[in-house]
């Protein structure tokens, strides 16, 4: 009895799987507190952040993403928080004003931009859908946005069970 070569139509159709979950960033995800700074947990003095942020060891936060929030109802000037970001810089990896969700959009919208959406020109393309890691939906939504000028289509899901997202039209 002869048997039938079993062909691998996925592999064979010439469908690009990109995985969103390969662009997440390893670092450390960290919450600076504001309200760690404040006098009475109410206001900001400039003469006390401005020591504080002379004395503070920055090198804690190496390599490391770091959100600003303030978890206190109290008004903390713009500048403050510009400061802040200037002490971080040399040390952290990103810096965004905002909470952990804010941070990882951030993570995921700077791994989107260094993408050559040319490498993707009248491609099929498959926007994976389940990762270990979570990918934010702003991911997802930026990619698609990023791609559909220059594919041939989009879908997400998996290269075996697809949903259709677009489908460039024929000339």
């Amino acid at each position: 009895m002869e048997t039938e070569e079993i062909i691998n139509r996925v592999a064979t159709s010439g469908i690009i799987s990109l995985d969103l979950e390969e662009l997440y960033h390893p670092g450390e995800r960290i919450v600076y507190d504001m309200k760690d700074n404040l006098f009475q947990g109410m206001i900001l003095r400039e003469k006390d952040f401005r020591e504080f942020l002379k004395v503070h060891d920055w090198s804690q936060y190496q390599e490391k993403n770091v959100a600003i929030v303030c978890s206190e109802d109290a008004i903390v000037p713009t500048w403050a928080y510009m400061l802040l970001a200037i002490q971080l810089e040399p040390f952290a990896n990103a810096v965004v004003f905002g909470d952990l969700n804010v941070l990882e959009d951030k993570l995921f919208s700077a791994a989107i931009q260094k993408i050559d959406a040319e490498e993707y020109r009248g491609k099929r393309v498959v926007i994976k859908g389940c990762s270990k890691f979570p990918v934010p939906i702003s991911a997802y939504v930026e990619i698609t946005t990023l791609l559909k000028p220059v594919a041939q289509s989009l879908m997400f899901g998996e290269p075996c069970s697809t949903v259709p997202l677009y489908k460039k039209p024929k000339n």
